[in-house]
């Protein structure tokens, strides 16, 4: 070969190299482009703040699907309410804005009348009830009817930890009665605001980011929640007695949009199955155990720890539910039928 073939063959393969490594370049964007496109976005909203043991078990969640299913899920968690407020992310899902919510039985019960039976104060006895109602034939029949129903897949009940009241100043409480005027925040719904009367007190709504400015200022009286959720929130910053009236053992449940689930492969349902198994698990641990130590917690932190007559707060609260126009839908027997889930 000439030395001027030579060098024309070179010239002819200088630019074919660099054809192909500008063609390669080029492709690199768009093999990560594809690759980003791939991953499924699963936003999560939840009105619980980042530290808090809910929180925390759906970043176990994120991280578990992570390493079962490397690139294919891009799980986003939005804590605080602040991609869609509590109780709005049923009809979120519903629209096709939001994959999955962690929603309570109080927000399907207004769309399922019959299931306000499953928001009665002093219907769950504990975490071991709980789970043996929603994971047992009731818990299969409860979410048929939801996915039937309202189009949304429940994937596991997690436990939230035993509801207590919380005032803003100390006062003598033993029965319903010594809560008569006291305004007490609850959720804003109707079976939430039923309970709060329920309990003897004055039921005020007001968001769950709300609540320590409206203890700070005087808006509310008191409160209700989990003694986990009032550390984590500082709320012992602007409170000075809990009543220990253990009035609703609550919970929340992990739910993700139907057509989103029915959308994925058998793979992938696993998968997304799995990380909820293993992020319920220590969720629910992580909350018995800080309730262990909850009490001794804000006993340091200056609050006055009182144990009321419970059976008192019971057979009003739960008299009050008989009598109420929602036990006119609560489907025959269902309530024996959870009463002797795990008997």
């Amino acid at each position: 070969m000439t030395a001027s073939g030579t060098s024309a063959f070179s010239g002819r393969l200088g630019r074919r190299t660099v054809l192909a490594a500008g063609a390669a370049a080029l492709a690199l964007p768009f093999l990560a482009t594809r690759a980003f496109a791939a991953a499924k976005v699963l936003r999560i909203s939840t009105p619980g703040a980042e530290n808090e043991i809910q929180s925390q078990a759906l970043v176990a969640f994120k991280d578990a699907l992570e390493k079962s299913m490397p690139g294919a899920f891009d799980v986003q968690i939005h804590y605080n309410g602040t991609l869609f407020a509590q109780g709005t992310e049923i009809e979120a899902m519903q629209r096709g804005n939001l994959e999955v919510g962690m929603i309570s039985p109080q927000d399907i019960a207004p769309l399922i009348p019959e299931y306000s039976i499953f928001t009665n104060g002093y219907l769950i006895r504990d975490a071991a009830h709980l789970d043996a109602v929603y994971d047992g034939e009731v818990g299969v029949e409860y979410r048929a009817k939801v996915a039937a129903d309202l189009g949304l897949e429940i994937l596991r009940s997690q436990y939230l930890g035993s509801r207590q009241v919380i005032l803003r100043e100390a006062r003598d409480v033993n029965v319903p009665a010594d809560l008569a005027g006291l305004k007490l925040r609850m959720p804003g719904s109707e079976t939430w605001q039923f309970l709060g009367n329920s309990l003897g007190a004055s039921a005020t709504p007001m968001a769950f980011e709300e609540i320590y400015l409206g203890l700070q200022t005087g808006t509310i009286d008191g409160f209700e929640n989990p003694l986990a959720d009032v550390i984590a929130n500082k709320f012992y910053e602007v409170t000075k007695e809990v009543v220990l009236t253990d009035h609703l053992v609550a919970n929340t449940f992990f739910t993700i949009a139907k057509p989103y689930w029915d959308a994925l492969s058998d793979d992938e349902r696993k998968a997304v199955s799995d990380a909820e198994d293993a992020a319920k698990a220590g969720n629910d641990a992580g909350v018995l155990a800080a309730e262990a130590d909850a009490k001794a917690f804000l006993e340091s932190k200056g609050l006055t720890i009182v144990t009321p007559d419970v059976a008192a707060f019971r057979t009003q609260v739960q008299q009050r539910f008989l009598d109420s126009d929602f036990a006119k839908t609560w489907p025959a027997g269902l309530l024996d039928r959870i009463n002797a889930a795990g008997a």
